[in-house]
Parts: C-alpha cells; sequence; structure tokens
C-alpha cells in the first residue's frame, strides 16, 4: 500500500461495541472492456453508539481495495464529503464516500485512509468528549497497514451487484494514551458482503443503547449496536451476517438510568434473534420490564500512583436452560476515563431474558449468575494490562478501585 506525507492508513478486523459504524457499499454493472468485466465500487459509512464522546470526527482521504493483498485498486473519496462526525450516522443511516470503477472478480481486503491532522484544530480527526465542547486530536498510528479484514471473500460479477458493508465501531477503536492525555485512533472494522448480511429493528425506551452480541472465548462480542430513537425509540441493527453462517445473535437492550438510587427500568435481553440475509428480523414493541433499584458502581483507576486512564467495560452472566450455551455473558456498559474516576449506573435486579419468538416474547427473571446486582468490570489500560473485579450493588452502591 501507498502512503503520502499527508495521510495515513488505518485498518484492523473486528468489531466489538455500543460501538461506532463504517459501511462500504459495492455495485457491480456490466460492461467490458478488452475481454475484461468490471464493476463499481461505491463506498459509504454509517456508525454505532459511542462511550464517552459527543462527537467522534473523522476525514476520509481515500479508500483501497484489493483481492491479493499485494495489488491495491484506489478509490478516491466524493468531493463533498469532508470531515463526518461518526456520532451523527446511527440506526442504519449511511453517507457515501466515493465511486469507482472495479474489475469484476473476488476481493479480500479494504483499506480506509485517513486525511492527517493540520497543525491546530478543527482538526481532521479528533474527539470531544461527553458534555466539553474542546476538540482532542485522535493521533493515528502510521504504521497500521494491515487493512480490514472481510468476512470471507466476496466477488464483484459482471453485470449485477454485489454490497460490502464495513462495520466501525468508535467506542472500541479509540485508546486513552495514559498519562499523555492523547487518544490514539486504533479501528475495529469488520467487512460484511451485503450478500449474507441482515437487520434487526424494533421499537423499545427512547434513547436505550442496544446491542447485538454473540459468545466468544474471549467474552461477549458487540457485533454492532444503535441507540435508539430519542422520541419514538425505534432501533435498527445493521449490518449483521447472516445466522447461516454466523449463528443467531442476542439482543442487549440497556435503557436510560436515572439518577442513582432512584429506581428505572433494568436491561433486558432477547436470545438468539435469527439473521436473514437482505432482510429484516422486527423485535416489535419491547417495552421495559418491572423497574429497578439504579445504584452506582464507581471506583478510581491508578496507574503507578497518580490518576490513571483506561478503558473500562461492565459484564454480565446469566443462565438458561432454553440456549446453548446455557451460560452466556453480556456487556451492558462501557467508558473511558482520563481523570482516573469512574461510575457506572447499575440494576439492582434482572436482567430480563427472553427467548427471540415470532409472536409473544416472555420475559424471564432470577437468571443472573452469581445473583442479580452482581457485575463484573473489567479495566485495561493504555498498555494493554487488565483488571477485573467484581462489582455488587444488588442493595446498595459499590466501590471498585482499580491500581495497575
Amino acid at each position: 500500500m501507498h502512503q503520502t506525507n499527508r495521510s495515513v492508513s488505518f485498518a484492523a478486523p473486528v468489531l466489538a461495541c455500543v460501538a461506532i459504524v463504517a459501511a462500504a457499499l459495492l455495485a457491480g454493472c456490466g460492461g467490458s472492456g478488452g475481454g475484461t468485466s468490471t464493476g463499481t465500487a461505491n463506498v459509504m459509512l454509517a456508525d454505532s453508539p459511542s462511550c464517552g464522546y459527543d462527537h467522534v470526527y473523522v476525514t476520509p482521504d481515500h479508500i483501497e481495495i484489493s483481492s491479493d493483498g499485494n495489488s491495491w485498486t484506489t478509490i478516491p473519496v466524493n468531493s463533498g464529503v469532508g470531515r463526518i462526525d461518526l456520532l451523527n450516522l446511527n440506526n442504519g443511516t449511511l453517507i457515501s464516500l466515493g465511486q469507482t470503477p472495479l474489475t469484476a472478480g473476488t476481493y479480500e481486503q479494504v483499506r480506509l485512509v485517513l486525511a492527517a491532522n493540520g497543525n491546530s484544530p478543527p482538526w481532521a480527526n479528533s474527539v470531544v468528549l461527553t458534555g466539553t465542547i474542546a476538540e482532542i486530536a485522535l493521533k493515528t498510528p502510521s504504521g497500521q497497514q494491515s487493512g480490514y479484514k472481510i468476512v470471507g471473500p466476496f466477488t464483484v460479477p459482471a453485470g449485477s451487484m454485489a454490497d460490502l458493508v464495513l462495520d466501525f465501531n468508535a467506542c472500541k477503536s479509540i485508546v486513552v494514551a495514559g498519562a499523555s492525555g492523547q487518544y490514539l485512533l486504533k479501528p475495529v472494522v469488520t467487512a460484511i458482503a451485503e450478500l449474507v448480511a441482515g437487520k434487526i429493528s424494533g421499537t423499545t425506551a427512547p434513547g436505550s443503547h442496544v446491542y447485538a452480541e454473540q459468545q466468544a472465548n474471549a467474552g461477549p462480542v458487540i457485533v454492532t449496536g444503535a441507540v435508539a430513537d430519542p422520541t419514538t425509540g425505534a432501533f435498527t441493527l445493521w449490518p449483521l451476517q447472516q445466522s447461516i453462517t454466523a449463528g443467531p445473535v442476542d439482543v442487549v437492550i440497556v435503557p436510560p438510568p436515572p439518577a442513582s438510587g432512584s429506581s428505572g427500568p433494568g436491561t433486558y435481553i432477547v436470545q438468539d434473534v435469527p439473521v436473514s440475509a437482505g432482510s429484516t428480523t422486527s423485535l416489535g414493541t419491547l417495552s421495559p420490564l418491572a423497574a429497578a433499584q439504579i445504584y452506582a458502581a464507581s471506583g478510581t483507576v491508578t496507574v503507578a500512583g497518580s490518576a490513571g486512564a483506561a478503558n473500562l467495560t461492565v459484564d454480565q452472566m446469566v443462565t438458561s436452560t432454553s440456549v446453548t450455551p446455557s451460560m452466556r455473558t453480556y456487556e451492558v456498559a462501557s467508558e473511558e476515563t482520563t481523570t482516573g474516576t469512574y461510575s457506572f449506573p447499575l440494576a439492582a435486579s434482572g436482567p430480563w431474558v427472553g427467548m427471540y419468538s415470532t409472536s409473544t416474547i416472555s420475559f424471564n427473571s432470577g437468571l443472573a449468575t452469581p445473583g442479580p446486582g452482581i457485575y463484573s468490570i473489567t479495566a485495561t489500560d493504555a498498555a494493554g494490562a487488565s483488571l477485573t473485579q467484581s462489582a455488587n450493588v444488588s442493595s446498595g452502591p459499590a466501590s471498585v478501585d482499580f491500581s495497575f
């Protein structure tokens, strides 16, 4: 891959959370010249909810695509695209980045190249922390040359259409660089051929964070996420790989919490939701269930004797005899801290768990393991070291500190 002094390349496999999304559309069209059939690549961008940020800005410079990892075709970005706030691209909203003719055939890798930051704001690539207005420049490591890994090869046939969706997770892609106060962009991205992708939609409490999650050996994986419309509560989870290839997903709904110490809806989960290529699985209206007492799990993060930066995630385990595996762990919250302090509002009861059904979905409680209101909090510092501790808010607030 080529690289100039005005741009930096980033790429990475797999997506994880609330996290924020990019989509690429590759459309094949008829045509031939000199015996070579061609198609057209039309690249689009989207995003999912982020943790701890009011804005996440990126400025695409160009896209590259390869069939073998050695030879790359450049797709220029449309002149009017400019700087994009990824957090505006939610619930299936897309933005077109550009188009270029593409030889029909099978492709393996995609790279997105960002414009470099200048010497002063507004930065090409930056974040604005929640509740603030100042932009913080994102550092984009130029040494990352791996490219996005596509979920299986995808083919652009002559005279027909083949779509590719890149899913960008901003929450998992931004790393706080310890005491330096810098923010690093290390993108976590998946790519799914539209031919095998589908959607899940529904309506829930406005402003809820909604995640499609799957189980993995290292813990729960957030495939994609969305924030339910603040007025209607409608949400769309997309892109999702079809179940016949990747298996079903579990939909985790975390309603917006009230103030700590008061009552509000807790987390509820719909297990084994199928995904069909080219179609939408509807969950209908999922109203918040019985109210739960909400308490804060809070504490400090210390690195080398002083306040430290860390990424924090909160998981909860549930058991059920109606799914395989019978014990599953779900990520229900995440945030980043640079001040050394954190706080999560968590439900003292629940979660409520139901199996997917085309009719009424019945929910059960009392499935939390080792018990309701007990969570695992994991803190990961800038060096990648992780510490995990239990937080019990079943009867009141919990204090959990981390020291690296």
